[in-house]
Formats: C-alpha cells, structure tokens, sequence
C-alpha cells in the first residue's frame, strides 16, 4: 500500500513494464510523437507508432532510444513518464506512495548514459532507482541459475542491441555488446530492397518481412511475398514480389556481426565456466532472437546447444520483475538509493 515496485525494460524498439504483484502490464513501442518547434509531446507508445512515416510537417514520431542508450534525454524522460503513470494506474496505492524502479541497460553503455537512463526515471517520479544489465536480466527471466557457481551463457538480441554474457555467481564474468540487431536487419532490408528494385519500403514494412520469411539459415520450405513500395524512378507506387533466399542474402552481415560476438565471448570464456556450457548450452532472449534458423545456425558455428528461451520477448521484464523479489541481487545493482 505504501510502494510501488515496477520493472522496466526500456528497449530501443519496445518498452515493457512490470508491476510487482501484477506482472506484465504494458507492452508497447519506444516511440513518441512531438509537435515540432515546441516539441510538445502528442502521443507515446502504439498511438504514436501508427504515425511513423505518415505524419504532417509539423509533427515527428521518433525513437527517442537509439542503440539501446537515451538519444533524447527530455523526450525519454516524458516516455518514462508515461509509462510509470500508465504503470500507477494498475496499482491502488496511496498518493504519497515511494516508487521503487529497476530499469535494464545494455551492459556496455557508458556511466554518462547510466546517469543519464536513472536521471530520466527519477524525474519521471522514482524515488528509488536501480539499473540491471540486459542480459543478466534475461537470465533471470529466462529461468538460468545465475546465482549458482556454474556457468550460464545468454544471448540478448533487441532492437538497438545484441548482448552475449556467459553469468555464474550472481555476476557478469564475460560480456560482449554489439550494436547490431533487429533495427540493423531492419535497415539491411530496406536497403537490399532499394538497391536491387529500385524501390523504397518503410522501416514498418521492413520488419514484416523480417519476421514473416527472414532467415539466418535455410528454411525448411523457402517462402515468397508480395511487398508495396514507392518506386525510386518512376516516383509512383509499386508492388513485387521477394524471396526468402534473397532476404537471407541481405541479413547476412548483421548476421554474422551477432555470430562473430557470440565466438568472440566463447574465446573469452573462462575454461571451467567453458566446460559448463558443453551441458548447459546456449539461451537466446529477445525479439530479435526470434530470426528463424538463426539458432540452428549458432549451433553449427558453436558446436554447443542453442535453444530460444520460453519468454524470449519478455525475459528481460520478468527478470527485472524477480530482481525486485531478491533483496540480495538489488544490494548489489548500480545505483540504488533513495533518492528523495
């Protein structure tokens, strides 16, 4: 009655809030809509996302995270607000009551940014502020026994970054970060689109074919679809129709950019801890984690198991959500104090 515990994942493409005894209670895009000249915020979350590409000249919807670290601070921090009042509302609490807040980070963001994510949070109304690494939150949320003396290696692709960490005693002993992921595959695909067809797609039609026939391996049964775009010469609308095939093509280097950090934590990797992993193999997280074949395409570059967690969209928030559970993982996460 006298708190409130929320865990956020900021994401670069999603944010997802948590509320202690609640659970999930928000799920909705890292956008926001601002009015130009006075950049009076207009719309956040789903609303705000629906006017990507179709907005007037007086209006913006932008992604105020980039790579997964604050790109606009006052714009992520009207954000953060609206999703911890949104939050408030699932909760009956009283007016005074201290909120209590951790929010995820990539782990290899700078102190500047660190400062600047509990800043936002602070400001946004936390009176308690902690910042959790990605992918120790994703163990958590993806169930591995992070505080065990045994290794546990977790892949965290999201839309700004991708995080591998292999994790034993409650600790980070390795980690790689590579800002390269589903935005990126985004971006290949526009690009592989308007070099070969001469024809320009938006980054909203972009994910869907990532989703619906992108691959990083080759599929079972190879797919087409029929996609619409403003045609670069003639200057008119435009419909063709793509392959699977060449959308692996132009996934390929985002791709191997994720795969060469994966090899690159493995070498890094303590030997005991590298044993461990011969049996407890791989985890995956994250939306981006979600590219068909990219697992079994891990698993012939690796030798190890590769496996996609159960939650692989939400571990991350859950994992901040069981943080606030563990008094003794919160004593030891950055930055929590009270702040006011």
């Amino acid at each position: 009655m006298f708190s409130l515990d929320i865990g956020i994942d900021l994401g670069t493409a999603t944010t997802l809030v948590y509320v202690k005894g609640h659970g999930i209670v928000l799920a909705e895009p890292s956008v926001v809509a601002i009015k130009t000249g006075t950049r009076q915020v207009l719309a956040v979350g789903a609303e705000a996302k629906r006017m990507l590409g179709r907005t007037p000249g007086n209006i913006v919807a932008i992604r105020p995270m980039k790579d997964g670290v604050i790109a606009d601070f006052a714009v992520t921090q009207n954000m953060l607000a609206y999703f911890i009042r949104k939050a408030r509302s699932h909760w009956r609490t009283l007016p005074g009551a201290k909120i209590r807040v951790v929010v995820s980070v990539p782990s290899g963001i700078t102190e500047v940014e660190r400062r600047a994510v509990t800043e936002s949070a602070d400001q946004a109304g936390a009176h308690h502020t902690a910042l959790i690494d990605e992918p120790f939150a994703a163990a958590i949320g993806a169930g591995l026994p992070v505080t065990e003396p045994a290794g546990s290696m977790i892949i965290d692709i999201g839309g700004g970054t991708t995080e591998v960490a292999v994790i034993s005693l409650g600790g980070i002993v390795v980690c790689q970060s590579e800002r390269t992921a589903g935005d990126k595959m985004d971006e290949a695909i526009v690009q592989h689109i308007k070099r070969k067809y001469n024809l320009l797609i938006g980054e909203r039609t972009a994910e869907d074919i990532k989703i619906k026939i992108g691959s990083a391996d080759a599929l079972p049964e190879e797919k087409t679809m029929d996609i619409k775009g403003r045609d670069l010469v003639a200057g008119l609308p435009r419909t063709i129709k793509i392959t699977s095939e060449e959308i692996r093509e132009a996934l390929a280097e985002p791709v191997a950019a994720i795969v060469n950090a994966v090899k690159a934590t493995l070498e890094k990797t303590p030997p005991e801890l590298a044993a461990d992993l011969v049996d407890t193999g791989i985890i995956m997280a994250g939306g981006g984690s979600q590219l068909k074949g990219l697992d079994s395409l891990l698993r012939q570059e690796t030798g190890l198991d590769v496996r996609l967690a159960d939650n692989p969209e939400t571990a991350i928030v859950l994992g901040t959500g069981k943080t606030l559970d563990s008094i003794e993982i919160l004593q030891n996460l950055d930055g929590f104090s009270s702040r006011r």
